[in-house]
Parts: C-alpha cells; structure tokens; sequence
C-alpha cells in the first residue's frame, strides 16, 4: 500500500516520475466539498488493497498550480497517470467496485 499527500513542489516527483515505474492514482479534492468527503474512504481503501498502483490525494486549497495545471475544475477529480502521463480520469464520486474497474481498465 502506497497512499501519499502532495502539494504542488513535490507534485512530479510524487505523481509524474513515480508513475514512470507505477501507475498513480491521483484524487484532487477539498476539504468542504461533500462528495471528497464520501469518495475519501473509498480512495483510502483502494490505496490501502492496491499494491500495484500509488495512491496520491492532493488538497486543491493548498496546491494551486498542478490543479490547473491538469484541468481540474471541479473536485473529486481523479486521474491515472502511466509513464508520466494522464491516461484517464473521472469527476465525481464511484463505487469502490467502478475504480478498481476503471483502473484495471486503464493500466
């Protein structure tokens, strides 16, 4: 299990390089925005069960730029990065069963 906080400067080392080795699941979230709130135990568990991906969540209130940066504009926003790249992402809250679907999908 791999479940890590980043902020925007140490963002890529965190995101981008280790998604060279590993896919990294990415939730950008906020602390008063409800549906971040119902998608964080879900997001835990799969960071906790996964052990071939990362787990990354990132506060939008406290990393700016790498939020815009990727197009967030609305939270929960989650992306997959492979090789240092977005492959995929979604908006919005899912199952636990829908993610763990989506990122075997996309891996």
């Amino acid at each position: 299990m791999t479940l890590k906080e980043a902020k925007d400067d140490d963002f890529d080392q965190k995101v981008v390089e280790t998604s060279k080795e590993k896919p990294v699941l990415v939730d950008f979230w906020a602390s008063w925005c409800m549906p971040c709130k119902q998608l964080k135990p879900t997001i835990e568990e799969i960071g906790k069960e996964r052990d071939d991906i990362d787990v990354v969540k990132v506060n939008i209130d406290e990393a700016e730029e790498k939020p815009q940066e990727y197009g967030v504009r609305s939270v929960p926003n989650v992306n997959l990065f492979v090789d240092g790249e977005v492959v995929e992402s979604f908006v919005g809250n899912r199952s636990k069963e829908d993610i763990n679907e989506w990122i075997d999908e996309n891996i």
